[in-house]
C-alpha cells in the first residue's frame, strides 16, 4: 500500500488561540462509548508506547555524537554519511552597511511569500517592510516546472507592481531578488542551484537536475519582468543570516514547521571536500539537511509502518520523528492501534475518519495538549471533529498521554541534534563555541506554537551540556528569519555591492 501525502500534511503549522471554540458533544451510547474498563488493557499499550520512545540521557549522547560524527563524514566526501552537508556558498553575511531595496522570494511548503525590504544602511537599518502570502494550487504541486514557476513568477510580478510608500529603487539598478528554497539543491555558487529532488510532498516534473535559479529567472523573463536573483539560499541558511544581521553570535540556525533542517556557520579548513576555495571568506554557512539523520533514534512499530507506507521509504528519518508533518499522523496511527487491540473507544470500535492517513495532524495533538479543563472538552471536541471519535474522559486523558509521549520524544531528539552541532563545532575550534554566548536561531511553527515541545527540547539541550555550559547557549525564536534573510543575503551579495 503506498500513501502519498495529501495537502493537510503539508499545510503551515499554526494553532489558533481557540482552536475548537465550539464544544460539541455528541450524546453517547453506551453500546458506542464504554467506561473507563478499557483502560486495564490500553495501560499495557501505552506503557510500551513510552518505552519505545524513551529517550534518557544516554540515548540523547548517542544521538548527539553519531549528528556530529556524521556531520564530519559528510564534508569529508559528498555521500560519506546520511547528511549531505551541502555547501550554501554564502560566506559573505550581512553587516547592517546593506542600503536599497530588495526582494525576496520563500518558496518551501505549499505556501510562499513575497518580500520587499528598503534597508538604510548601519545608522536606519530596516527602514519598511512588506509582505504577502500565497497558496500554490494542489494541482501544481504535481504540474509542469514551467506552469510552477510561471504561477510563483506571476504572483512575484502583481506583488512588484504594487511598491511604494517608502520602497525606492535607486536609478539604473534592477530589482533583486534573494530566493529561499526549501528544498535539497546542489549548489555551485550563490546564484545557481541544481535541484536533487522535490519532498514535502511535491512533485513537480521536470525540474530535477535544472538549475532553479534559471528556471526562476526564466520565468519573470516570460512575464516580461526587470528582476533576477543574486542570492539563492534554503530557509535555514535565510533564517541564520536574518538573525545574524541583529546578532554576531548566531552560529546556528534550524527550521521546526512541516518539515525540518539545521544550518551553521562552518571554518573553511573543516571543510577536505571543498577543494577550491572559492573566496578568501575563513568561514561560511553548511546546510545540514539533518531531517536525512538516523542514526540511533529509538523508532516504534507506528514509525516503521509509517515510513514504509510514504512517498520515500527509509528517507528523512529524523525528519519523521522530529517535525509537524508527522508527529500528528504518529499519534493517529497509534489511536488506530488502540482502538482495535484496546478498546480505546469502545470495544473494536475504530471510526472511519481516524482511518484516514494524515487526518489527525500535529496542530490538532497541540490543541489537545493545552487542554486544561477538568474534562478534556477540548481533547473531546477536536477528537469528534476531525477523526469522528466519541471518547469517554478516561480515553480522552489516555489520548493526551499519547500526544505528550510522542511530541516528548521528537523535542527531545531534535534537543540532541542541536547539541551534537555544537559538539562538532566546538571540538573543531578547540573551544571557541561553549565558552562564550552562542546563540541559536529557531524559526518554525512547531517550535513557536507547540510549548510542550519547546520545552522538552530545551531541556534536552540542558540535560546534555550541563547547567553551567548550557547558560552560554541561547535558544531564541527568530519569526519570519527566513524571508528577509534571503533579502538581506541578496543585498549582501549584491552585483551593485561596490555602491553599498
Amino acid at each position: 500500500m503506498s500513501v502519498t501525502v495529501s495537502s493537510p500534511a503539508v499545510r503551515s503549522f499554526h494553532v489558533s488561540r481557540s482552536p475548537h471554540k465550539r464544544i460539541y458533544k455528541p450524546r453517547v451510547s453506551m453500546s458506542a462509548v464504554r467506561s473507563t474498563d478499557h483502560s486495564l488493557r490500553v495501560a499495557p499499550l501505552l506503557t510500551k508506547l513510552q518505552k519505545d520512545c524513551a529517550t534518557p540521557l544516554p540515548v540523547l549522547r548517542h544521538v548527539a555524537d553519531a549528528m556530529a560524527d556524521d556531520m564530519r563524514a559528510g564534508l569529508a566526501v559528498d555521500g560519506g554519511s546520511d547528511l549531505k552537508m551541502i555547501l550554501s556558498y554564502v560566506d559573505t553575511l550581512p553587516t547592517g552597511n546593506e542600503k536599497g531595496l530588495f526582494y525576496a522570494l520563500d518558496l518551501g511548503g505549499t505556501n510562499f511569500r513575497v518580500l520587499r525590504v528598503q534597508l538604510g544602511g548601519k545608522e536606519e537599518r530596516v527602514i519598511a517592510t512588506e509582505f504577502e502570502q500565497v497558496s500554490i494550487p494542489q494541482e501544481l504541486m504535481f504540474a509542469t516546472s514551467e506552469e510552477l514557476f510561471d504561477f510563483i513568477a506571476s504572483a512575484l510580478g502583481k506583488f512588484a507592481q504594487k511598491e511604494g510608500g517608502n520602497f525606492e529603487l535607486q536609478q539604473g539598478r534592477t530589482r533583486e531578488i534573494g530566493f529561499t528554497f526549501s528544498f535539497p539543491v546542489k549548489q555551485a555558487s550563490i546564484r545557481t542551484g541544481i535541484l536533487i529532488k522535490w519532498t514535502k510532498g511535491f512533485a513537480v516534473s521536470g525540474t530535477a537536475g535544472k538549475d532553479v535559479v534559471a528556471c526562476l529567472n526564466e520565468a519573470m523573463e516570460r512575464q516580461g519582468m526587470d528582476m533576477q536573483v543574486s542570492a539563492l539560499v534554503n530557509d535555514t541558511v535565510g533564517t541564520l543570516a536574518g538573525a545574524r544581521y541583529w546578532d554576531d553570535d548566531v552560529m546556528v540556525a534550524v527550521i521546526l514547521g512541516t518539515g525540518t533542517n539545521a544550518c551553521y556557520v562552518e571554518r573553511v579548513d573543516a571543510i577536505p571536500k571543498m577543494t577550491k576555495r572559492m573566496s578568501k571568506s575563513p568561514i561560511t554557512i553548511v546546510n545540514t539537511e539533518w531531517g536525512a539523520f538516523s542514526n540511533g533514534l529509538p523508532l516504534t512499530e507506528f514509525d516503521r509502518e509509517m515510513d514504509a507506507e510514504s512517498i520515500n521509504p527509509g528517507e528523512q528519518i529524523f525528519e519523521k520523528t522530529i517535525s509537524g508533518m508527522y508527529l500528528g499522523e504518529i499519534v493517529r496511527r497509534v489511536l488506530v492501534k488502540m482502538a482495535k487491540v484496546g478498546g480505546l473507544f469502545g470495544g473494536s470500535y475504530v471510526p472511519e475518519k481516524l482511518v484516514t492517513p494524515f487526518v489527525l495532524r500535529t496542530p490538532d495533538i497541540c490543541a489537545m495538549q493545552q487542554d486544561t479543563s477538568r474534562d478534556l472538552e477540548a481533547v473531546e471536541s477536536v477528537l469528534y471533529d476531525v477523526a469522528g471519535v466519541k471518547s469517554d474522559l478516561s480515553a480522552r486523558k489516555t489520548v493526551v498521554d499519547i500526544c505528550d509521549t510522542i511530541a516528548k520524544r521528537g523535542g527531545r531528539l531534535a534537543g540532541a541534534g542541536i547539541v551534537g552541532i555544537l559538539q562538532k563545532m566546538e571540538e573543531d575550534s578547540k573551544g571557541l563555541i561553549f565558552g562564550k554566548r552562542t546563540v541559536v536561531a529557531m524559526d518554525g511553527g512547531l517550535y513557536e506554537h507547540y510549548p510542550q515541545y519547546r520545552g522538552y527540547l530545551q531541556e534536552a539541550v540542558t540535560e546534555l551540556l550541563g547547567s553551567e555550559i548550557s547558560k552560554n547557549v541561547m535558544i531564541e525564536h527568530s519569526k519570519d528569519g527566513s524571508g528577509i534573510g534571503a533579502a538581506l543575503l541578496a543585498a549582501a551579495n549584491s552585483k551593485y555591492e561596490h555602491d553599498l
